[in-house]
């Protein structure tokens, strides 16, 4: 597996490989990599000729509030998992590479060109965290253009980023084929995160109840669907108070503090308040703070989604 730190390297390596006419498959990842970002890397693996994956903490999607410093970087263990996965080589620049003129955390100090999907960015995450599809969506695209793949992979449990990242490579043309994996979990459901590492294991099997609140949600919706004639309108509000009972418990023990939950429609991510009837394919979301019970100054925000197809 080559190291290759700049983009020069990359286009050198793509050249000495004589890639052009092969299909490259591409991860982009921040670092800190588990058994989803494996999942990732194996079908990559399995679909192309060669693999790249990428690990760069970027800056342009955490705000001055939230702690660059602080996301967990393990470069020299993710390279060895990496290698006895296949991967052919990994990229990892640093913040000058990508951002030649710098990258200030504050977005009325940033200069240069970014990438902004309008009607998508702002919704869910986007309330809680304003630029951070405008930094997601910039980073990917400037890494599409180095590393030049055939396809590149995605985890569900990042379903809006997919979402954001999926309209920009139709509209802005990019010959790309984006394909999206399904979350791994933990045998509790607790979505697989590099976050997850910060909770005791006491806050990780608290933290599985997220998936069963999802999971309560996906049931109501369906059995609304399996019987339209019920005479039961099933409603979001339905849908959210079900999760809702299921949290409950962990909210009055201060484990749980409820960002949002969405039912959306899961192309446009537009809410849809009367699902009784309903013929689109829906995801419904959430962010969670979980506080730690062993260290209650610790609190990780956890995401998570599940999906519910038409029938």
């Amino acid at each position: 597996m080559k190291t290759l730190n700049t983009v020069e390297e990359v286009r050198a390596w793509r050249k000495q490989n004589d890639v052009r006419n092969e299909s490259v498959g591409f991860v982009p990842t921040m670092g800190c990599l588990h058994a989803g970002h494996a999942s990732l890397v194996e079908r990559s693996v399995r679909d192309n000729k060669f693999t790249v994956v990428s690990i760069f903490v970027n800056p342009s999607q955490f705000a001055p509030s939230e702690d660059l410093d602080k996301y967990p970087r393990t470069l020299e263990k993710d390279k060895q998992l990496l290698e006895s996965l296949g991967v052919d080589a990994v990229f990892v620049p640093q913040a000058q590479d990508i951002y030649p003129r710098g990258i200030p955390l504050d977005v009325s100090k940033q200069t240069g060109p970014f990438i902004s999907v309008l009607g998508l960015s702002e919704k869910l995450e986007g309330k809680t965290r304003p630029n951070f599809f405008r930094g997601v969506a910039t980073v990917v695209g400037k890494l599409f253009n180095i590393v030049q793949p055939t396809k590149a992979y995605f985890g569900q449990k990042d379903y809006q980023q997919f979402v954001v990242l999926q309209t920009m490579v139709k509209e802005l043309f990019f010959d790309i084929e984006l394909v999206m994996m399904p979350i791994k979990r933990s045998d509790t459901g607790l979505a697989l995160s590099s976050r997850n590492k910060y909770l005791s294991a006491e806050s990780v099997a608290i933290a599985s109840n997220i998936y069963k609140g999802l999971e309560t949600g996906r049931e109501v919706i369906q059995k609304g669907k399996q019987s339209p004639n019920s005479g039961d309108i099933i409603t979001r509000d339905v849908v959210i108070n079900a999760i809702q009972e299921v949290w409950e418990p962990f909210y009055k023990t201060k484990d749980f503090k409820l960002d949002y939950i969405s039912v959306a429609d899961a192309e446009t991510l537009d809410e849809v308040e009367t699902l009784s009837g309903c013929k689109a394919n829906l995801v419904i979301s959430c962010a969670v703070y979980v506080t730690d019970r062993v260290d209650s100054s610790v609190t990780v925000r956890l995401i998570d989604n599940v999906l519910v197809p038409a029938q």
